[in-house]
């Protein structure tokens, strides 16, 4: 049995869930929020056999879709030399950083 625990785009989350699920796999949702991107997470865990992984790994990569988002700094650095404005920074964002986990043993009460 493998664990797969995969972070995702809280704007990707609700699409992998249902697909999920639709293919009959049990997922569980813990939801975080975000970092200085403003932007949220969501962490599924999903306990399966171990043949199985691939097909689950390819719907994560077939829905999570990674986007630009431009960062700025909220306000002017102060420095020795003067003021100091930040340029925005266009980063990418999304995707999913997934585990996957081998599980030793699975109790289920």
């Amino acid at each position: 049995m493998k664990l797969i625990i995969a972070i995702v785009n809280d704007e990707d989350a609700i699409d992998v869930i249902d697909l999920l699920n639709e293919k009959g796999y049990r997922v569980t949702k813990l939801a975080t929020t975000g970092g200085f991107l403003k932007s949220g997470n969501t962490t599924l865990m999903i306990g399966i056999e171990a043949d199985k992984v691939d097909t689950v790994l390819g719907i994560i990569e077939e829905t999570c879709k990674t986007r630009h988002q431009v960062v700025t700094n909220p306000s002017p650095l102060s420095t020795t030399t003067g003021v100091y404005v930040p340029y925005p920074v266009d980063i990418e964002v999304g995707g999913a950083t997934i585990f996957v986990l081998d599980v030793d043993n699975f109790i289920k009460i």
